[in-house]
């Protein structure tokens, strides 16, 4: 196998980004972890609002931790004359402009796309927002909890009735948005290669997270009914979620197809009459029957440990996992013996890192600090030439 080499995808790319809460910060780790320089443009004094989330990780905000390592942080209050000049050289100079401002805030400050592309013609920009430029809910405020809702996420979610309907427990419609707004930047500059031009890439998170909800969307396609929320099991598949173990454990379990549903009557309900039953033969038919069903599944499992049924379930070859609260998942075995966690620092010590799911043996992810608020301000202006009289009037005029 290829040993690492230390040259990354996107070494060389330096990437300025406006950005707040999730979604832009989550795009933009990614192109860090590729190697790309990252400078994250942030209020002065303030930061990005997402630093005040919670004090989970030694004071400061999981969320921040998690979507900011690799990054250089830079103060800026763009509403300032000089601080716009210092931004308007950072843009000379970079590859690719991402940011997610309040809808309309890029456009004011002459950050659109064909005002900047007459400048800057290899400049990528990328726009993330709730709901795109146009329609009716252009300039609508857009959380990921109020996407979850227009985009029919919690119709699809949670138990049955409508008081039991569920957020996803993360910040699903963001993260849709990043990873879109990731790729899509990853082509632009895999089309700028080939053209000499930087292009316009738009994401919006409602048009994300509806990609992610084709299914359900083609399982009412021409006015059907819409799958039932079902909790934690498959509203279309059964057996398919989780079930009590007479341990007072839960085991999660899944089957997809026929030969399956004949081997876990046989090897795990020792029961291989039920398999041509009328009521469970077919798959339409057990999701008919699914309450009749579970209950001879749970009286199957009543006088068994979770670890028994395991042990059936893995003999007959059937999908099945452990429900894992976060310190399960932190320990977990997989993620232990793969050697998944590495260290990444931070003002307020060193944390544990989850390394990019896409491992190559090309390279090795970059994993740098999370940057304090400002704490690479002054580096950055020294490196676009600013003489110490200028940096310091940017500090007295408050630009910085």
């Amino acid at each position: 196998m290829t040993q690492p080499s230390g040259c990354r995808p996107l070494d060389g790319i330096t990437v300025v980004s406006l950005e707040h809460a999730i979604a832009a910060p989550f795009c933009t780790r990614q192109l860090a972890d590729l190697g790309a320089r990252v400078i994250k443009v942030e209020r002065p004094g303030v930061g990005d609002f997402a630093r005040g989330y919670d004090e989970r990780v030694n004071g400061l905000a999981s969320h921040f931790v998690w979507t900011n390592r690799s990054k250089e942080s830079l103060t800026l209050d763009l509403k300032q004359p000089l601080a716009i000049e210092v931004l308007d050289t950072l843009l000379s100079q970079a590859d690719v402009l991402v940011q997610n401002l309040a809808p309309g805030a890029a456009e004011r400050m002459g950050l659109s796309f064909e005002t900047l592309h007459q400048r800057f013609p290899r400049l990528i920009l990328c726009d993330i927002s709730g709901y795109g430029k146009g329609g009716p809910y252009e300039q609508k405020k857009a959380y990921d909890l109020l996407i979850q809702s227009e985009g029919g996420f919690l119709s699809v979610t949670g138990g049955p009735h409508e008081s039991q309907m569920a957020k996803a427990g993360c910040s699903i419609a963001d993260i849709a948005a990043g990873m879109y707004a990731y790729t899509g930047i990853l082509s632009a500059l895999l089309l700028r290669d080939k053209t000499g031009e930087g292009s316009h890439v738009e994401v919006s998170m409602l048009e994300s997270l509806v990609e992610w909800m084709n299914f359900p969307l083609y399982y009412t396609y021409a006015g059907a009914p819409a799958p039932t929320r079902s909790g934690a099991a498959h509203a279309t598949i059964y057996p398919y979620g989780p079930f009590p173990t007479g341990d007072g454990n839960t085991v999660m379990l899944g089957l997809q197809n026929e030969r399956e549903w004949q081997l876990f009557c046989a090897t795990v309900l020792l029961q291989p009459q039920l398999a041509d039953d009328e009521r469970f033969n077919a798959n339409v038919r057990r999701v008919d029957n699914r309450e009749v069903l579970r209950a001879l599944i749970i009286q199957a499992f009543a006088s068994l440990s979770l670890a028994a049924v395991t042990e059936r379930l893995d003999q007959a070859q059937i999908a099945n996992a452990r429900v894992n609260d976060m310190q399960g998942v932190w320990e977990h075995p997989q993620l232990q013996a793969r050697e998944r966690w590495k260290q990444v620092r931070t003002s307020a010590g060193v944390v544990p890192s989850l390394l990019p799911p896409a491992t190559s043996n090309a390279y090795m992810p970059r994993m740098d600090p999370v940057p304090a608020l400002g704490e690479h301000t002054e580096q950055i202006l020294r490196g676009l030439g600013l003489s110490a009289e200028h940096i310091a009037e940017l500090h007295t005029t408050g630009s910085i």
